[in-house]
C-alpha cells in the first residue's frame, strides 16, 4: 500500500503534476483574457533597491553566495534577487522568458551600474543548454511547473555546488484565490508550495536545510495596482461583468496602512531551501 508519510518519487511527482494541471485547467475554463506576456502588466512591481538590507529572505540568500561564485538565477524576472546577488558574487546568469521582466532587469542594471549579469532570453530548461553555475536559484518559481522532475534534474545538473529554492508556505496567489468563489463561483484549485516541495525533495532522495523567514508583505502604492495583479490572477477582461465584480470585491477587501494597500496584512513565511547537487 502507498505510504502517505513516505511517498515514492513517482507518487510525489504525480501528485505535484496533478495539482498544477488542475490549476491550469481551471484557468482554461474561466479565463476571459489571454495576455501574450503574462508578467508584462506587473513587471514594474518587481523593481527593488539592490542595496536594501531590510529583507530577511534576501539576507538568507546573500549568506549562501561566495564572492567568486557564478549564480544561476532561473526565472530571474525583474532582478529582485539577481541585482543584489550580482553585488555579492562574480557573475549572475539571469534566465527569464518574459520580455517585460527582462526590460525591468535591464533598467535596474543601468540605473545601479551593475554590469556582471548575463541576461538569457529563454525558459528553463529548454533554452538553457550548457549553462552552468556554482549556485542555482529558483525564487518563487516552480509552483506552476507541471513536469517538475526534469526541471529539477536540469537545475541539479547545472549546479557545481548548491541548489537553492525560495518558496512560500502558501501559494503566492492565495489572496487572489480567495476571490475566485466570489467572481467565478468556484473554489480555486490551489498550486503546491513549500510543504509539497519539501515532500518532493525527500521523495527524490535529497536531504536539505530550510531557513524559515518572514516574506515582505505584498502591498501596493495604489488600489489600481492591486486590481492589475488581481485581474492577472483571475483572468478577467477589463470591463466585463466578472471584472466589475472583481473590482467591487477588491475595493472592499483592500486595507490601507501608512499610504500602502494590501489584501492581507498577515505575514507569510518563506522557506529558503538548500541542497547539494550530489545524487
Amino acid at each position: 500500500m502507498p505510504d502517505a508519510l513516505r511517498p515514492s518519487a513517482s507518487a510525489a511527482l504525480g501528485a505535484w503534476a496533478a495539482r498544477v494541471r488542475a490549476n491550469r485547467e481551471q484557468v482554461d475554463q474561466f479565463r476571459e483574457a489571454t495576455p501574450s506576456d503574462f508578467y508584462a502588466p506587473i513587471a514594474g512591481m518587481f523593481r527593488a533597491d539592490p542595496r536594501r538590507r531590510d529583507e530577511p529572505t534576501l539576507e538568507s540568500l546573500r549568506a549562501l553566495v561566495q564572492p567568486d561564485d557564478v549564480v544561476l538565477d532561473i526565472g530571474a524576472g525583474g532582478g529582485r534577487y539577481a541585482l543584489p546577488l550580482a553585488l555579492a558574487c562574480r557573475e549572475v546568469i539571469a534566465i527569464d522568458p518574459s520580455a517585460g521582466m527582462r526590460q525591468v532587469l535591464a533598467a535596474g542594471m543601468a540605473e545601479h551600474g551593475i554590469h556582471n549579469i548575463q541576461v538569457v532570453d529563454g525558459r528553463w530548461p529548454a533554452d538553457a543548454a550548457g549553462i552552468q553555475g556554482d549556485v542555482a536559484l529558483i525564487a518563487h518559481l516552480g509552483y506552476d511547473v507541471e513536469d517538475i522532475g526534469p526541471f529539477l534534474d536540469a537545475m541539479e545538473s547545472a549546479t557545481r555546488r548548491k541548489c537553492v529554492a525560495m518558496l512560500l508556505s502558501q501559494p503566492p496567489p492565495t489572496e487572489a484565490d480567495r476571490l475566485w468563489p466570489l467572481v467565478h463561483g468556484v473554489e480555486r484549485a490551489a498550486l503546491p508550495s513549500l510543504p509539497e516541495f519539501l515532500t518532493l525533495l525527500l521523495a527524490r532522495g535529497r536531504l536539505f536545510q530550510v531557513d524559515l523567514v518572514d516574506r515582505p508583505l505584498q502591498t501596493y502604492a495604489e488600489p489600481e495596482h492591486a486590481l492589475t495583479w488581481l485581474r492577472q490572477q483571475l483572468w478577467t477582461a477589463p470591463g466585463s461583468d466578472k471584472d466589475r465584480r472583481l473590482e467591487e470585491v477588491a475595493r472592499q477587501r483592500l486595507e490601507e496602512r501608512n499610504g500602502r494597500y494590501a489584501l492581507s496584512w498577515e505575514p507569510v513565511a518563506a522557506g529558503v531551501v538548500t541542497w547539494t547537487a550530489d545524487r
